[in-house]
């Protein structure tokens, strides 16, 4: 257990249950999260005026003593392995990683080693002070295993609180490169016809659907209009390839953080990314527009050409408003720079 447990008072005009009531006046600096006091409340580690109480609907009052036994932060049973990483920026609180193309984020039955979080374990050691009672990293927002760029990780339960708010409410920053078939453009009346999808100021394109399972294949995710979990994804053209035009680089922003977000809603629209095996569709890249080694490039790429390229957050702790950028991963650059080959 803890040495000392946590001791405050309930604050005047409580809530009448007892849970929400130590929601609202627990200590901030305790950075006990609702669910975690649940967890404790369940436990027996919460006293009222010296009684154990562990009804969350228990009746409560101003002036209250409350007293919480915290226990020390219990190891991972995830393993610690030593896997390079790339570090962009690390404090007490929290870090952030450059993910390689290749690495899956958490363990999983299919993967349940050589993962970021392993690497993580390893990498943090005693730095990490405990993440919903466990010492492990937490894990805010994933991005695929064939996603290479950046994403931040919370060393402790406050930055974890703090960062999973400003993702759910959406306003961290996130911005990825994709390469994709054909190029969405404004003046193209097949997507005007295309449900979910408009185009804003500056030739922004806008799709905004439902997200759900795939009713036949659990691994991946489809489009809908009833039903789902609300999605929205920006993409504008930054670079076109080819003469006339057969591929685009984007830059795509996330309103929301869905699973496999941005391929599947680049697929729904026709413009597939390059490389992607699950949703890039059947689409072929013109041969007379493109020379034979973009074509060769676009063909033989490895993976979906997406990458993480931007990432800001206001720090959990300080305030302190981050911003990070990552460069194209050579794999990416090179497909860039073969699609941009004159035919």
């Amino acid at each position: 257990m803890g040495q000392d447990p946590l001791v405050f008072r309930i604050g005047d005009d409580p809530p009448s249950r007892l849970d929400k009531a130590l929601s609202r006046d627990v200590p901030e600096a305790a950075a006990l999260s609702r669910t975690r006091l649940a967890r404790l409340l369940g436990d027996g580690a919460v006293r009222v005026n010296g009684a154990v109480i562990v009804a969350a609907k228990a009746r409560v009052a101003a002036g209250d003593l409350i007293e919480i036994d915290v226990p020390d932060p219990r190891e991972s049973h995830i393993g610690a392995e030593e896997i390079a990483l790339t570090v962009v920026h690390e404090d007490d609180d929290l870090i952030v990683i450059d993910k390689p193309a290749g690495m899956v984020v958490h363990p999983a039955p299919g993967s349940p080693a050589g993962t970021l979080v392993n690497a993580l374990l390893h990498h943090c050691g005693d730095s990490l002070s405990g993440v919903g009672g466990a010492r492990r990293p937490g894990i805010v927002h994933r991005i695929d295993k064939d996603t290479s760029g950046l994403l931040v990780v919370a060393k402790s339960d406050a930055a974890h609180q703090g960062l999973a708010a400003q993702f759910e409410a959406h306003s961290a920053e996130r911005a990825y490169l994709a390469v994709v078939n054909g190029v969405p453009e404004a003046s193209d009346p097949r997507l005007r016809g295309v449900r979910g999808a408009s185009f804003e100021a500056g030739n922004v394109l806008r799709i905004a659907t439902g997200l759900a399972r795939h009713k036949t294949d659990r691994q991946r995710q489809a489009v809908t209009f009833e039903g789902g979990r609300h999605a929205v994804t920006r993409a504008q053209v930054l670079e076109r390839f080819g003469h006339p035009p057969a591929a685009a680089l984007l830059e795509c922003r996330l309103e929301t953080g869905r699973t496999h977000q941005i391929r599947v809603h680049l697929a729904h629209v026709g413009h597939g990314l390059i490389g992607d095996p699950v949703y890039g569709g059947r689409r072929k890249l013109s041969q007379k527009a493109l020379s034979p080694r973009a074509i060769e490039a676009a063909n033989g790429f490895a993976r979906q050409a997406l990458h993480a390229a931007t990432l800001g957050f206001d720090h959990p702790v300080s305030g302190a408003a981050l911003r990070f950028e990552s460069h194209l991963p050579p794999d990416m650059a090179s497909l860039i720079a073969a699609l941009r080959g004159a035919a």
